[in-house]
């Protein structure tokens, strides 16, 4: 399980993540910049450190690297669930407790994504209705 990311290696990742393709050192400084101050050297260190921790990869170009993400922040923040559910005592209650957190929108991402587990296509929107209701799915042509 890999550890969570710091404040700026997260602010790093955000950046390599969303612009899905490889970027330089100078381009993700230039667009913090635009929200904090900070140099050069914090972050080629930070790139450095995300690629000894294996987070990146980095390719050799001139003088400098161009860094791609290894994986997704879908995968980063899985990852982050499942170790947080995985050390509970009580593994039903945290995720009692995690649903009950969920806003309605969550929850129907939660259902889509157990669907697409388990193999299901979703429902029409009228059998879904209907399925809602306990009410058999009306027939357009009567």
């Amino acid at each position: 399980m890999p550890r969570p990311l710091g404040d700026l290696e997260d602010a790093v990742m955000t950046r390599v993540w969303q612009w899905n393709r490889p970027v330089t050192v100078r381009e993700v400084l230039e667009d913090l910049q635009q929200e904090r101050s900070i140099a050069y050297t914090t972050v080629m260190t930070v790139m450095d450190n995300l690629h000894q921790k294996g987070w990146v990869r980095r390719e050799a170009e001139g003088r400098a690297y161009r860094y791609t993400a290894v994986s997704t922040r879908a995968a980063y923040s899985a990852a982050l669930m499942n170790e947080a559910w995985s050390t509970s005592d009580n593994p039903a209650a945290a995720l009692v407790a995690f649903f009950g957190m969920m806003s309605s929108e969550q929850r129907e991402a939660l259902r889509a994504a157990v669907q697409i587990v388990q193999g299901d296509d979703p429902p029409p929107a009228a059998e879904a209705d209907a399925a809602d209701t306990d009410e058999p799915p009306s027939d357009p042509g009567r």
